[in-house]
């Protein structure tokens, strides 16, 4: 009878073979058929939300075409009212409007936006517009590239060269105005946040100004065309109160720091355009914004001169006669042309062609005898005409009797 190692480092070792084996014959026995699934890629889907159609913003059955009721003597049937009726009376100053636009709701695409150029609804600006998408004017709020003729607003309505007594209509076109005038206002603590969070609804609002002890506030946006649509919009509307507000346009601020702002918006605008226009390298180098533009300049500009730099309006100027070579590129054919000319009245003597500045001087005139023979080949026969006969009859009609 065989002896059977019975330590336990034998034992482990026995086990470990014999699991190795078993293992060995399981893989050889097994045949696997079965293809793995390939492994899933996964993917981002961007979900785009369309555009939603615009929403009416009242019942159509609820407009009615009757006339308005009579405020003048005149009725004037293309704007469907009476003269005088636009007027601030105290029957309109003292009702709320009929209707109030909500931009998160009622905005979507119309008619009007497969037309470019289309003007902004105003009866949406005052919430009334019974068509929705089927509206033939936008239903959105005005952006910085919604451009207009100055002689008409953001709703197509023509605009004059002075503003109404009262500040009210559509306004002027002789200056651009971006501040509206809001009266009437419900004074409270926190006056200036309730104002600033109504107005902001049309748009990006520059500045607010709110008059606590007169209760008026106004509100400068930073595009002409939403302040037009904040006018209408806002006009016999309420804050967070019962009041009716008074919407006007601003007249000009007399305020000397208003007055230097708006100067210097109106040049920086025009700077901004200038950029645009010239080429960036230029411009840097106008603007000393390049790190060796200065440096480079006053190598340029010095023309071989040591110590000397040349002025702006010389080392910048454009045309043929221009001292900065930069500054004469694109000027050549002006010259080509003048030598072109001048080569045409060349002279042979000799038979080799001499250009008249060529020759020598006449004794005893400053012209050439090249430049002679060219004037004398370039006249031209003229017709003399008869000289008129002295009139026989004495002199009259002249002030002065003498010589």
């Amino acid at each position: 009878m065989a002896e059977v190692d019975t330590r336990p480092d034998a034992l482990e070792a026995d086990y470990q073979e014999v699991a190795a084996a078993e293992a060995q014959e399981f893989a050889l026995a097994t045949v696997n058929n079965e293809v793995a699934p390939p492994t899933e890629k996964k993917v981002k889907k961007i979900i785009r939300r369309k555009k939603r159609p615009a929403r009416p913003q009242i019942d159509p059955a609820l407009i009615k075409s009757e006339p308005p009721p009579q405020t003048g003597t005149i009725f004037n049937i293309w704007f469907n009212k009476w003269s005088g009726g636009d007027r601030e009376d105290k029957y309109l100053s003292q009702t709320h409007a009929k209707g109030r636009c909500n931009i998160a709701l009622d905005s979507g695409y119309t008619r009007a936006d497969q037309v470019s150029g289309s003007y902004f609804c105003l009866f949406f600006a005052r919430g009334i517009c019974p068509k929705g998408q089927d509206c033939e004017y936008l239903h959105r709020l005005p952006t910085i590239h919604d451009m207009f003729n100055p002689n008409v607003d953001c709703f197509g309505r023509d605009r004059f060269s002075d503003y109404r007594d009262d500040m009210g209509g559509v306004g002027s076109f002789s200056r651009q105005n971006r501040t509206i005038y809001i009266g009437r206002i419900h004074v409270t603590d926190d006056i200036e946040e309730i104002v600033a969070r109504h107005m902001a609804e049309w748009g990006q609002v520059e500045r607010v100004r709110v008059l606590n002890t007169r209760g008026v506030a106004f509100i400068t946006y930073m595009n002409e065309a939403n302040a037009q649509f904040a006018k209408e919009a806002m006009a016999h509307q309420s804050l967070d109160h019962n009041e009716v507000l008074n919407v006007r346009w601003a007249t000009a601020d007399p305020n000397p720091m208003a007055q230097k702002r708006e100067a210097r918006r109106i040049e920086e605008q025009a700077a901004e355009a200038i950029r645009r226009a010239l080429p960036a390298e230029y411009v840097a180098e106008i603007e000393g914004k390049e790190p060796d533009a200065r440096k480079r300049r006053k190598i340029e500009s010095s023309y071989g001169l040591e110590g000397y730099e040349a002025p702006d309006e010389v080392h910048f100027a454009r045309g043929a006669n221009a001292v900065n070579p930069r500054g004469r590129e694109g000027h050549e054919l002006e010259d080509d042309q003048r030598l072109m000319l001048e080569a045409a009245g060349a002279t042979d003597i000799g038979g080799q062609q001499q250009l008249p500045w060529q020759g020598e001087p006449e004794q005893g005139g400053i012209l050439s005898n090249s430049t002679l023979a060219v004037l004398q080949n370039a006249k031209v026969a003229v017709a003399s005409k008869p000289k008129p006969a002295a009139p026989s009859g004495p002199l009259v009609a002249y002030d002065s009797d003498s010589d």
